[in-house]
């Protein structure tokens, strides 16, 4: 059965122009830093984000915590949403490996992080405090339902940060999706931030990679921890070529992608039983399962299999979608055909 993924944007699988790419991309060792194909999307990445250097790593995971390694040391307190994914889904890397104490502040319903409530978790001088060295932002905020944060926020959260000697670190995993709602340059939106890490894996549809980007001292610090962590990669420059492609195309068609989660949000109103957050900003349909609702969220998952449609749960009653490059007109159609049909039937 050929099926409608709509679990993560994670899913994407490399398209054509990129396999074709991969298999005749030039290599070479880049622990040496002479792999012609990285180095250019390395260039490319800093170019489009403003930046003066980038690194290619492994995963956003990966591209975060070697952002917190560099901005801060152990015993340093970093200023994160409790609704983060540095905080909820990182595996705790910042305190194992970094010995990195995170401040948790309450995400707003629309993603940001309150002025004041920064202001007042910014440790003051005494002795028994840990030393507050950053704030780190989520663009788009995922667990929030996929919400933008303007540039305007942004600007004032950097503000806050400059003004108190503190960095800026932007996990933007999907800070395309968000520049493309706003109808901004990305680097405009992520102009005031020190650090930005930003995922090629996701809506960007290459298979393997993410990339961090800041001053030239900031990435070889970087570069010299990813060798630590075990992130030193050879002939990556077959991967690399991936990521050329989703700079250079990929992200110029991410409007699709906001425009199908709207027809989707819009067909799943019309479904009893389901109650959908706020429309969507960006690619993410969130909805939780109104009490009427009999069925478990591991039986929809598994009712919803049946007819080609792959969902995952985000919660005891809640459900995430998420469109991306393979998921089409039909696929939502095809979609909502089969959510109809669940929820008229409730055994499935």
């Amino acid at each position: 059965m050929e099926y409608v993924d709509l679990r993560s944007d994670t899913v994407t699988k490399p398209t054509p122009e990129m396999r074709e790419a991969m298999a005749e991309a030039e290599v070479g060792d880049d622990v040496y830093m002479d792999d012609p194909t990285v180095n250019k999307l390395q260039k490319k990445a800093a170019e489009m984000l403003g930046k003066e250097d980038s690194l290619f790593v492994p995963s956003g995971t990966m591209g975060n915590l070697l952002a917190l390694l560099v901005h801060c040391q152990r015993g340093h307190e970093v200023i994160v949403g409790d609704k983060s994914h540095i905080y909820i889904n990182e595996a705790g890397g910042m305190s194992a490996l970094g010995g990195i104490h995170p401040r948790p502040i309450l995400n707003q319903i629309d993603g940001t992080l309150l002025l004041d409530d920064i202001r007042a978790a910014i440790q003051t001088e005494d002795v028994h405090h840990t030393i507050t060295r950053l704030i780190c932002l989520e663009n788009t905020q995922n667990t929030c339902g996929g919400v933008v944060l303007s540039v305007e926020y942004t600007r004032a959260v950097g503000k806050i940060a400059r003004e108190n000697n503190l960095s800026l670190h932007l996990d933007g995993a999907r800070i395309f999706n968000a520049a493309t709602a706003l109808n901004i340059s990305v680097k405009d939106l992520v102009e005031p931030a020190d650090s930005v890490m930003f995922c090629l894996s996701k809506g960007l549809a290459s298979p393997v990679g993410s990339m961090l980007v800041g001053t030239n001292k900031f990435i070889n610090r970087a570069r010299h921890l990813r060798k630590m962590l075990g992130g030193g990669m050879r002939q990556v420059g077959v991967l690399a070529a991936a990521g050329l492609i989703s700079l250079e195309k990929m992200s110029a068609r991410l409007e699709q992608d906001h425009a199908r989660a709207k027809n989707l949000f819009e067909g799943l109103k019309q479904i009893q039983g389901l109650k959908l957050d706020a429309s969507p900003s960006s690619n993410m349909v969130y909805f939780d399962l109104l009490d009427e609702v009999k069925l478990s969220v591991d039986q929809i998952v598994e009712v919803m299999k049946k007819r080609g449609i792959l969902v995952d749960w985000a919660g005891p009653s809640r459900f995430r979608l998420v469109t991306h490059y393979w998921v089409d007109d039909a696929g939502v159609e095809k979609t909502l055909h089969a959510f109809g049909e669940v929820f008229k039937n409730p055994q499935g």
